[in-house]
């Protein structure tokens, strides 16, 4: 089962909150169906700061067995940094899920 976590929403305008939180949404959906068999619970957790300068910072973390992955990108528009962000994170959370269930053995040419 895997929960998403999003702290710090205050921190976005609030043109933008209601965006932000249906993207988070709609982009977890990949996980939940990824980790459906998954013997774990997991949560994501998404931070968002905008503390000090023009730029949004969001950064995504999940623990999984052998490895905790963290992505964070960085962007004036928090849409677009949301959007970059899910992009390296699938890539990332999709290789370690590989590596753990060592799919890269039965793949390989002998």
């Amino acid at each position: 089962m895997v929960n998403v976590e999003i702290r710090n929403l205050k921190e976005i305008e609030e043109e933008y909150r209601e965006q932000v939180e249906k993207l988070c949404s709609e982009k977890t959906e990949f996980y939940k169906e990824l980790f459906k068999k998954y013997d774990k619970d997991l949560l994501i957790e998404i931070i968002f700061d905008h503390s000090s300068s023009k730029l949004y910072k969001v950064s995504a973390s999940i623990n999984l067995k052998s490895k905790r992955v963290l992505i964070a990108e960085e962007d004036k528009d928090v849409i677009v940094a949301v959007t970059k962000l899910f992009s390296e994170f699938k890539k990332a959370v999709k290789r370690q899920y590989e590596l753990e269930r060592k799919d890269y053995e039965y793949k390989r040419k002998r």
